[in-house]
């Protein structure tokens, strides 16, 4: 008869899970010696339970089927909890299963013991507890429907060790997943009639079209109505960028100019978003007195803030397949409208070449990038200052794709550069990180190299938590306290993995950093980046 682990791994491979990430604990060793003999699971072995979540998290935002995440009980939760949280923001399904204590030893505050129910609430969809071997089967359906219902998310199971290993006389259950949930009838009707009647509207596009098709649909909504549109915050790669129709993004430090158009429309359109503070510029847009059709898979998430004139609890792409037996128009001044958000975006997306004495504007770098990346390139970035002109400067053109933590989480960029490579092995992969990330998770850089995965690493070193820094200085100029870094040769430490390194210190070096990521294999390239350059200083004497 079959343990409760092997029935847990069964249901997983039967959804097309093929990859798991994890730290291993002997706390759930049945569960790994249960995907030693499923052989079309493949287990990576990370070197941090944080970067083996932000593994899982990066390979569903490329799947769109849950990213999976097995780590020890205590220590190892603790550590996953990073990703739990970025995937709750990003609405990326995940799920985390957590070898537990045994039973008998479960609110004893019995070793390494934490409940899991109290840890994580507020930041998971579900959280889970197999204390029977029966409940193996139904706990993991449970699990894997949550994750992927309404607004995706994580999820939390936790598995006693001694239950792990028991017999499981319990059967597979099946996943149930609910259809995607369209609008009544009357409501898509009435949503079109309103986007014929606006002038100046804006489809502000999100999370509900980072599903596989996702893209190509809102694509051919925005066409056929011709919509100009703008996406949620750091969501660059859902719509061509040099498409006609592209209006840029909803994220940090819009133009002045921008946000003042965005409050002119006469139609809002929020589809698949949940209208959260960056995207809605701190709570400002849509301004009051604009009208707005706000549209979402999960109803908790309508009327925060913005009173919708029309509030749908519906599936976004179900909301576009509703509307096509509707006849798409556009009311008079719509060309114009689209033309000048156009122009407003272009004009903020280019870079003037500048020198200075303690580096290279990493803009510069970016714009490098934008113009040799392969069009199926993908593009992992962590959090931090250098990653800024990726979101605004760089034109993402599908099948390429951007792949980032919307959670803001430091970390994530190599990680999440693995994930991808494994992933998509056929496709150029590129990682960036700062020197602040890069010593956080950089160790699973190790896993690439030893999956022969070609990652292509590129880490700006300009000796400080930069994104701090600035903010630190626009408070209090010139006290600098706890953003500086004294950091190891990068160069020697990316050596110690075994791959070329490339060392970028000016602008004569670019030929370099273009061969690196022309030549096959991985590489990693240190790019001495200038933090002069995004000081508030300088920018404020421009």
């Amino acid at each position: 008869m079959a343990t409760a682990a092997e029935r847990i791994v069964e249901f997983l491979a039967a959804q097309g899970i093929d990859r798991a990430f994890c730290v291993p604990g002997e706390s759930y060793i049945a569960l790994l010696d249960a995907l030693h003999a499923h052989a079309s699971l493949d287990l990576v072995t990370c070197r941090s339970e944080g970067g083996a979540g932000f593994m899982a998290v990066a390979d569903a935002k490329l799947t769109g089927r849950p990213g999976v995440v097995l780590v020890s009980r205590g220590p190892g939760a603790c550590n996953a909890s990073i990703a739990v949280h970025t995937a709750e923001q990003d609405a990326v399904p995940l799920i985390l299963l957590v070898g537990q204590v045994e039973k008998r030893d479960l609110r004893r505050n019995a070793f390494q013991e934490i409940d899991y129910a109290n840890m994580f609430r507020g930041v998971a969809k579900w959280v889970g507890e197999v204390t029977d071997p029966d409940q193996a089967p139904e706990f993991i359906a449970r699990a894997y429907a949550q994750a992927m219902g309404g607004v995706p998310g994580p999820v939390v199971l936790s598995l006693p060790e001694d239950v792990l290993a028991m017999a499981c006389a319990a059967p597979l259950m099946a996943a149930t997943l609910p259809s995607p949930l369209p609008p009544a009838p009357a409501d898509a009707a009435r949503l079109a009639a309103l986007l014929r009647g606006a002038a100046r509207p804006i489809l502000l596009a999100g999370h509900g079209f980072e599903a596989p098709g996702g893209r190509e649909a809102l694509l051919a909504f925005a066409e056929a109505w011709q919509l100009p549109v703008a996406v949620s915050f750091r969501r660059q790669d859902l719509f061509p960028n040099d498409h006609p129709l592209y209006a840029g993004d909803l994220g940090l430090r819009n133009p002045d100019a921008q946000r003042a158009a965005f409050a002119e429309a006469d139609l809002v359109l929020a589809l698949g978003t949940r209208l959260t503070d960056i995207t809605t510029q701190g709570w400002s847009w849509p301004a009051a007195g604009q009208r707005l059709v706000h549209v979402c898979a999960d109803p908790h998430f309508l009327g925060w803030l913005f009173p919708a004139e029309l509030a749908i609890a519906a599936d976004a792409r179900a909301t576009i397949g509703a509307l096509a037996a509707e006849a798409p128009a556009a009311a008079p001044g719509r060309a114009a409208w689209c033309e000048r958000l156009r122009a407003l975006h272009v004009a903020d997306c280019g870079v003037v070449p500048r020198d200075f004495a303690d580096g290279i504007a990493f803009a510069e770098v970016a714009k490098l990038i934008e113009r040799v990346a392969a069009p199926d390139a993908i593009v992992t970035l962590d959090a931090g200052t250098f990653g800024a002109p990726f979101y605004r400067k760089v034109g993402w053109v599908p099948p390429q794709r951007l792949v980032v933590p919307v959670s803001g989480a430091m970390g994530f960029g190599i990680p999440a550069a693995v994930a991808a490579a494994l992933r998509c092995p056929g496709r150029q992969v590129i990682g960036l990180v700062g020197d602040g990330g890069a010593l956080m998770t950089g160790a699973e850089f190790a896993v690439a190299v030893a999956r022969g995965a070609a990652v292509k690493l590129i880490l700006s070193d300009n000796g400080s938590y930069a994104s701090i820094r600035i903010h630190q200085e626009k408070a209090h100029p010139g006290r600098v306290s706890g953003t500086s870094l004294i950091n190891p040769d990068f160069a020697q430490w990316c050596a110690a993995f075994r791959v070329p390194v490339t060392v970028v210190e000016s602008k004569a070096d670019f030929p370099a950093l273009e061969a690196a990521l022309a030549a096959p294999g991985p590489a990693a390239v240190v790019v001495r980046t200038s933090l002069e350059a995004v000081l508030p200083q300088r920018l404020a004497a421009e």
